[in-house]
């Protein structure tokens, strides 16, 4: 049997420092005298602030201002006599609302951890005219980069009347570069309309102390960092240290990862996007193997260490038959491996579509090719492209020469998640609250303290049911010998509940294990 293969995938992006632009011109920005440390309560930098209540409730709380300045002064926050706000009923949020980090519970659980609502407090520990307000992006691109930094921009200085903020230009090296943009309500006014970060980006570079002292000597005393995990694992470094050193300075972080890797939070911005982008490309593949004899589509997706990307586009599509993730292990040849399937479902059908994530099957291309590790300035591995290898081995295998079109992707934008997240960033450092990040859990937005989402990765969860509703979309065997479930079962697996017998309580959940089929299965009826 021959199969020709079409490999779809998007174009590279190549990440470079913004144009000069007639609304956002470098320059050097007009910094107060550095600011000195104040008289500080000594504090472990780092240290997790949790509350106990009643029922097993826990608060997961994000470090303040007054932590370790316990003199600061607080001021009336000035939304209250803003006229937009002056007919909202309750706008200020009250200081004991917190969110569930978990929603689903059975009748003898605890309450649980819970994070501090996001949202504007009555009282502000910053008065307008002292704010001086920095803002970097750091890391690959991802839509919606520009909206973030526009509504904070237009949040400060509308909201709270600040007229101090600077972009960083750069990523990281742009604080003790020195490269700095002066950002108004009119310089960012149509920013959003634009792909990439106006002001730049980069990947490593974080040298803390050299930030903390461009941050000291600028006077600056609000940060707002922009990016993914190992952003923020950089964000948390940077407020420990100015913590340590007694600044008047809050941290704040704004998740940023297309592929939705940074854990707790429901999604960041981007991911979105990036699905209704996937289909696209899954459209094309499948439109073009369907035109070939023994057609297959191969579509390589974002998702280094996650597969939430191809898990949902393969779920959005319908069109696919196959969808490989880093999280689940496949292997090519023998009885039961992908190459096995791809000759039953052409046989079936006459092709096919294979979606697969970028960090899928990094182990066996690097076995194949002895290729040795090697990693970014950010120190992430760097990758293979599964696409290509995959498509050659299926070349190899059908002894046909693939074809290779290359679509055009475009980018849109999530303007209001977006505009919400920065508004409740900016809400969370007027307010006094420093070294967290700002995100949905639940559908709350959440102030999240940085170790949270730094100390894992979110990742596909291959024994739930929604890789599981994946698995019967494609009907595509799992790839999974009976030990790579247990082990997978055994890594997911939750804290105890207690079980309790009544007329409600529900049957007790017997292990995952593949079916004959290759699928998963849980024994039960």
């Amino acid at each position: 049997m021959e199969a020709a293969t079409i490999v779809v995938a998007p174009a590279p992006v190549v990440t470079t420092p913004p144009a000069e632009h007639k609304l956002l011109e470098l320059k050097a920005s007009s910094f107060p005298p550095a600011v000195k440390s104040m008289p500080a309560r000594k504090v472990i930098a780092g240290k997790k602030k949790l509350n106990g209540g009643s029922g097993g409730y826990v608060l997961e709380d994000v470090p303040h201002l007054t932590d370790y300045l316990p003199e600061l002064k607080s001021y009336p926050n000035p939304l209250q006599d803003h006229p937009a706000y002056s007919v909202v009923k309750q706008y200020f949020v009250n200081p004991d609302d917190t969110v569930a980090k978990k929603i689903v519970v059975h009748k003898s659980s605890t309450r649980g951890t819970h994070f501090r609502r996001a949202g504007p407090r009555q009282r502000v520990y910053f008065q307008p005219g002292e704010v001086r307000a920095a803002i970097v992006t750091c890391g690959g691109l991802c839509p919606g980069l520009n909206t973030v930094v526009r509504e904070l921009v237009c949040g400060l200085h509308d909201m709270y009347g600040v007229t101090s903020v600077s972009g960083i230009v750069g990523g990281y090296r742009g604080f003790y570069a020195r490269n700095t943009v002066e950002l108004t309500p009119r310089s960012v006014n149509d920013i959003h309309k634009r792909g990439g970060t106006v002001l730049g980006t980069s990947r490593g570079g974080q040298d803390t102390a050299k930030i903390v002292d461009a941050v000291q000597d600028r006077g600056i005393n609000q940060v707002y960092i922009i990016g993914g995990d190992g952003t923020q694992k950089g964000a948390a470094s940077i407020g420990d240290e100015i913590q340590r050193r007694g600044l008047k300075c809050a941290v704040v972080g704004v998740p940023k990862t297309i592929d939705n890797d940074i854990a707790v939070i429901d999604k960041s911005f981007g991911f979105d996007t990036a699905v209704e982008e996937a289909q696209r490309a899954i459209n094309a593949a499948h439109v073009e193997a369907e035109s070939a004899e023994n057609g297959v589509g191969v579509v390589k997706l974002m998702g280094r260490n996650s597969g939430f990307i191809a898990m949902y586009a393969t779920l959005a599509s319908r069109d696919v038959d196959c969808c490989l993730i880093p999280e689940s292990p496949f292997y090519l040849e023998g009885k039961g491996g992908l190459l096995e399937f791809v000759e039953k479902r052409l046989r079936d059908n006459g092709h096919m579509v294979i979606v697969v994530a970028e960090g899928a099957g990094q182990d066996l291309i690097a076995k194949s090719m002895n290729f040795a590790d090697t990693h970014d300035a950010s120190g992430n591995k760097l990758l293979l492209d599964v696409g290509l290898w995959l498509s050659q081995k299926i070349k190899e295998h059908f002894k046909k020469k693939p074809h290779f079109p290359s679509p055009s992707s475009t980018l849109t934008r999530h303007n209001v998640y977006c505009t919400l997240l920065a508004h409740s960033a900016l809400h969370g450092a007027m307010a006094g609250y420093t070294g967290f990040t700002v995100a949905p859990v639940n559908g709350r937005h959440a102030y999240i303290p940085l170790y949270r989402i730094t100390e894992k990765q979110n990742k596909v969860v291959i024994t739930d049911r929604m890789w599981a509703r994946v698995l019967c979309s494609t009907n595509q065997p799992c790839f999974l010998s009976h030990e790579d479930v247990e082990k997978a079962g055994q890594e997911d697996e939750e804290p105890h509940v207690p079980h309790v017998e009544g007329e409600n309580s529900l049957p007790v959940k017997s292990p995952l294990k593949c079916n004959g089929n290759g699928h998963l299965c849980n024994g039960t009826t």
